[in-house]
């Protein structure tokens, strides 16, 4: 059921707002997100498959970060270079058969580098061959909820069957924000030159990163990619002074200056089309519920933290809020007991919901309240079944 709107119209009032205007995207695909608040602000063709480049080498370094925290491997553990290895084309980290690159070289290989090579290294290392990796990351993305992802090789070399959809790559980032907090600080590193071999190769493509703390937020990873068929593309994440942060990827682009560009344009969109707002405090009452058979009528319902919703920046009288719950409720009822919803209408982003809990706790009635409410059914029934006069 819907309860009186009074005081949510109270709080709506302040952050209501007409849509954003939607970014129009020069890109094949895009899906930009709002970390902070679990927001998605922008999905073009987010669930095609499509060739993903080097971008898919955050899959690779998913599975090795996964190795680190089970302590399958350390970032002192050494890997062989095999031939394989040493012969892929493309990006490279440079090693050679006789060396033995430890994990946290590897790393930096990959993000910085771009290293097709680090990548058949770790694949190797990790599974015994390239095959058997591919594998095991298509198996493990599809237990992460990556639907749209096959892996045929470790570097996103090009293949008709090597997939990636732009949304599965914005959750792999995701992920590796917030599952890996001690590792994501590799992804803002921008040079490695591995025995100082080639230092034309030795920074990082990551065009968001040279720009420094720029304004109000501060680009911090993750990965770019390119191949003819792929186009240009971009796995980006950036954070505000307050901690907002937005992850976004695109792919398709025509140029690295339009990578660069649209990188860029895309973060100050997302940080500068839409604000973040509190509704309600934790434990603020928002309205309350009937009660049945307690020893109160009425319990309050109250979120259990603080309310932070995103809206578009425009002011105007958009946004719309209703309680839902089945009611009456019955007793007893335990204080934080989750009762309701607080359902938060945005135009053109996607609903919140919010659960609420009981302010307090209410017992059971005694013989009394139990009494009087058998009356007040059976009089409500006699009044339905009796005839009109």
């Amino acid at each position: 059921m819907s309860l009186p709107r009074l005081f949510l119209a109270l709080i709506l009032s302040l952050v209501t707002a007409l849509p954003a205007l939607a970014f129009d995207t020069r890109a094949r695909a895009a899906w930009v997100y709002d970390v902070t608040t679990h927001t998605v602000l922008l999905d073009k063709n987010a669930h095609e498959p499509l060739p993903p480049a080097s971008m898919s080498k955050l899959m690779t370094l998913n599975m090795l970060f996964e190795a680190l925290r089970d302590g399958r491997v350390t970032m002192e553990t050494t890997f062989a270079v095999s031939t394989k290895a040493k012969q892929m084309g493309g990006s490279k980290m440079f090693v050679e058969e006789r060396d033995r690159p430890t994990v946290e070289e590897l790393i930096h290989g990959i993000i910085v580098n771009s290293g097709n090579d680090a990548c058949v290294v770790v694949a190797e290392g990790l599974n015994g061959t390239e095959s058997d990796f591919a594998r095991a990351m298509t198996v493990r993305a599809k237990a992460l909820g990556m639907t749209d992802s096959t892996f045929t090789n470790s570097s996103g070399w090009p293949d008709p069957g090597h997939r990636m959809s732009v949304h599965d790559l914005g959750i792999l980032a995701v992920r590796l924000i917030e599952e890996f907090p001690e590792f994501y600080p590799y992804f803002s590193h921008t040079e490695f030159n591995y025995k100082d071999r080639v230092p034309s190769n030795a920074n990082n493509r990551n065009p968001l990163l040279r720009l420094g703390p720029n304004g109000d937020w501060t680009a911090d990873g993750l990965k770019t990619g390119h191949t003819q068929e792929a186009g240009y593309g971009l796995v980006g994440s950036a954070v505000q002074k307050d901690g907002r942060r937005i992850v976004f990827v695109l792919t398709g682009l025509a140029t690295e200056a339009d990578r660069a560009q649209e990188g860029e344009q895309i973060v100050n969109w997302a940080f500068r089309q839409f604000v973040q707002k509190t509704l309600v405090t934790k434990g603020q009452r928002v309205t309350e519920a009937d009660v049945w058979l307690g020893n109160a009528s009425r319990v309050g319902l109250v979120p259990a933290e603080d309310v932070k919703l995103l809206v578009p920046a425009l002011v105007q009288d958009n946004v719309t809020a209703e309680v839902s719950y089945t009611g009456p409720l019955r007793a007893p009822i335990a204080a934080g007991q989750e009762l309701a919803e607080l359902v938060i209408h945005v135009p053109d982003l996607p609903d919140t919901r919010v659960p609420l809990v009981a302010e307090g706790s209410i017992g059971s009635g005694g013989l009394q309240v139990r009494l009087m409410t058998a009356a007040k059914v059976l009089y409500r029934r006699f009044m339905e079944e009796a005839p009109a006069t």
